[in-house]
């Protein structure tokens, strides 16, 4: 390690101590945040706490205790990993958080940090409204399987196919469900899209496809260079995927269903290519701009 690091494994004791030091280090270092936290203190505490198996919501009664030899090598090594190797957070600790849900995930997924869970987690009201219908769901590019848990929980009658092209990623995925208890409720199936799902039919498809266009994937911090690029980039204007999504999804809907699709900042673009498609855009905790809503009869003949 560097001499900051040495130096602050004989002069830093506590809790307090740690956090101060890892904030300056991630500012110095002008790290890019956006796997679950979205600053430096925040993701500090949350490594920190994480690393000494502390509650992660309760940093002040632990602030100033003090830290053994071996608890400040084991904390001054993962924040040396953030600010030396820019790993994200969720693929140091093993754990990426949505709401309550908590998740195994490492490299071979992308980190979740989908606008649906929160939709989810209200059963997408008031636009579905009546939850206990809904007894089909399909997860699109399901990834670590965050969705199709989230999902599953959200629609307690429903059976879950949660569909992932990478063998990799569905691996992570049946590891997350065995965690849940839910392997008689999610099917996992390796498909490209629709691609092997026959003729079978959902009252909810939901998908956080790939969505970030070719130019975006260039520029990208370090940070996002970690995860899978297969789950990232979708063509030269990001809507590969998406198009593909809204060409099928209407004879994989039953009569009542309904999709929802995550798309990052693409709203414009997307609007412009599809300019007789009536996309309802749901509002979530960042705006109304990255997720659209669209019954089956409207993307009939697309």
């Amino acid at each position: 390690m560097s001499g900051y690091f040495a130096e602050a494994a004989q002069n830093l004791h506590t809790v307090r101590d740690y956090l101060r030091f890892a904030v300056s280090r991630f500012n110095e270092a002008g790290l890019s945040f956006g796997h679950g936290s979205s600053n430096a203190h925040d993701e500090a505490a949350y490594l920190i706490l994480h690393t000494l198996h502390l509650p992660l919501d309760r940093l002040e009664p632990f602030a100033d205790a003090h830290l053994t030899e071996s608890e400040r090598a084991e904390v001054l090594n993962i924040i040396h990993r953030r600010v030396e190797h820019r790993i994200p957070a969720a693929y140091l600790t093993r754990q990426a958080i949505l709401g309550e849900f908590s998740f195994y995930v490492d490299e071979r997924v992308i980190v979740p940090r989908s606008f649906i869970a929160e939709l989810l987690f209200e059963q997408l009201r008031p636009w579905i409204a009546e939850p206990e219908n809904i007894l089909s769901v399909l997860d699109l590019c399901t990834g670590s399987g965050c969705l199709a848990i989230i999902a599953a929980h959200a629609f307690p009658g429903s059976i879950v196919d949660a569909v992932d092209v990478s063998p990799a990623a569905l691996a992570v995925a049946e590891r997350n469900i065995a965690d849940y208890g839910l392997q008689d409720r999610i099917n996992l199936v390796e498909s490209d899209l629709f691609a092997k799902l026959g003729d079978r039919r959902y009252d909810l498809i939901i998908s956080n496809p790939p969505y970030v266009d070719a130019q975006s994937v260039q520029a990208l911090p370090p940070e996002y260079l970690h995860e899978p690029e297969l789950a990232l980039g979708s063509g030269r204007d990001g809507l590969d995927a998406t198009r593909t999504i809204i060409a099928q999804a209407a004879q994989y809907l039953t009569d009542d269903g309904v999709l929802v699709v995550e798309i990052g900042h693409n709203r414009d673009k997307l609007e412009a290519a599809y300019p007789g498609v009536p996309f309802t855009w749901l509002e979530v905790s960042a705006g109304d701009q990255y997720v659209f809503m669209l019954h089956r009869n409207d993307l009939s003949g697309r």
